[in-house]
């Protein structure tokens, strides 16, 4: 996987307990959908709160994995790699 770190625009949900989910984002005017959570971490990146969400997507015809990360005092999300 190729590390990019894009910011991107995410539709996400929360569920009652407070657990942030991904659905579909947006990158360089391609949509793709989020269509399974494989794994979540977090971790602390100078100081700030990340969460790290290693997914996977049919994209182009072809299962493709790739991770986001959720910057949690900025509410931002990231295109980490793919």
């Amino acid at each position: 996987m190729k590390i990019l770190m894009k910011p991107i625009e995410m539709i996400a949900w929360f569920n009652c307990d407070g657990l942030l989910r991904p659905i579909r984002f947006r990158v360089d005017g391609e949509v793709i959908r989020v269509e399974q959570v494989c794994h979540i971490t977090e971790e602390k990146l100078a100081g700030n709160k990340m969460k790290i969400y290693r997914c996977q997507s049919e994209i182009e015809g072809q299962l493709r994995p790739f991770e986001l990360k959720y910057e949690v005092q900025t509410s931002r999300w990231f295109l980490f790699k793919m």
